[in-house]
């Protein structure tokens, strides 16, 4: 079962037609995939009654490979199969051995590992002999433009559906953390009693982010170098602390004007160009870094990414700069509308 360049839903596709591999490596810098699938496989291959005896979880700094092997050669209690699930399975110190096992599977095993924050060099011994007998699997962090359709299609499998401005909202509140977007996505599930479209009004109420003060709001006034309307959103933060992080609101606008600064080298200068060439959507070139090109010059906005990176310094403390969080906002924001 070769299986180099399987997605996701391949898998859980697979899992659901009961089209089970003898072994799973799964890699990578997004957790989410990793976890979800980690526990679909357990629930395809045992029953709850019998994962008491036939599911065996190690951890990589705990373990060492021979015992997981060792572990797969065993056979399963009253059940057909049984799992071995390695989590932290970077902290493995090695992977000797496994080809060996691999050559000599004991069918009645399903062994899975759970590799966070890095990835199996395609090219040694252990992720090829993977490949020729199981599933390897990276899990890659979503670009920006692939939160707004994670967002809908995770809703409407819910039967659900959300309004442009709620999924602006959850992409510049949640980011590309997939775990927690589908956790504050869960709670809006909740509160829907019955209703079927979550709306901006239900985001901002569940997750205490004003539809009309935050930081896509704020990147998007800063784009059109609107200065009233900038400074109306600082003035909320300061008024409003608890809606306000910096360290959240400093990444955002870095990535913003990161986005800008690499549109200016875009071989195509269309909305369509750019957007191809930074992996966005066209309408946010259109209606944010659009704009933001016209307004700025490549001069000012390599200052100001300085700028974002000195104001996250001094946030942190470095230097001994104990200046409020607002203040030092205020103070960013001025630089960069002057």
């Amino acid at each position: 079962m070769a299986a180099k360049g399987i997605t996701f839903d391949d898998i859980m596709r697979d899992l659901k037609a009961q089209k089970v591999a003898p072994v799973y490596y799964l890699m990578g810098e997004e957790d989410y995939y990793i976890d979800k699938l980690s526990d679909a496989i357990v629930d395809a291959v045992l029953t709850e009654d019998e994962k008491d005896f036939n599911l065996d979880i190690v951890y990589g700094a705990e373990t060492e490979i021979d015992k997981v092997i060792e572990l797969a050669h065993a056979y399963p209690m009253m059940a057909e199969r049984r799992v071995v699930l390695v989590r932290e399975a970077q902290a493995l110190r090695t992977l000797e051995g496994l080809e060996t096992y691999l050559e000599h599977l004991t069918p009645t095993t399903v062994l899975v590992f759970c590799h966070k924050h890095g990835k199996l060099d395609a090219r040694k011994a252990a992720a090829k002999a993977i490949q020729e007998v199981g599933v390897l699997f990276e899990s890659k962090r979503l670009y920006d433009n692939q939160l707004a359709p994670f967002i809908s299609q995770y809703l409407h499998k819910h039967n659900v559906d959300i309004e442009p401005q709620a999924i602006q909202m959850l992409a510049g509140h949640v980011g590309s953390d997939l775990s927690r977007l589908t956790t504050e996505m869960d709670k809006l599930l909740l509160a829907l009693n019955g209703n079927r479209v979550v709306g901006a009004a239900l985001v901002e109420e569940q997750t205490g982010m004003s539809k009309d003060f935050n930081d896509y709001e704020l990147q998007a006034a800063l784009a059109q170098r609107n200065i009233f309307r900038a400074n109306q959103i600082v003035k909320y933060y300061q008024g409003n602390p608890r809606s306000f992080f910096i360290g959240r609101t400093l990444t955002n606008l870095f990535t913003f004007f990161s986005d800008v600064m690499l549109a200016y080298y875009a071989p195509d200068k269309s909305d369509a160009g750019i957007a191809a060439w930074l992996g966005k959507m066209e309408w946010k070139v259109r209606q944010d870094i659009g704009p933001a090109r016209r307004n700025y010059s490549g001069v000012k906005v390599m200052q100001i990414l300085a700028e974002i990176r000195k104001t996250d310094a001094h946030s942190k403390g470095v230097g001994g700069v104990r200046t409020p969080h607002e203040e030092l906002l205020q103070d960013l924001i001025f630089f960069i509308l002057h």
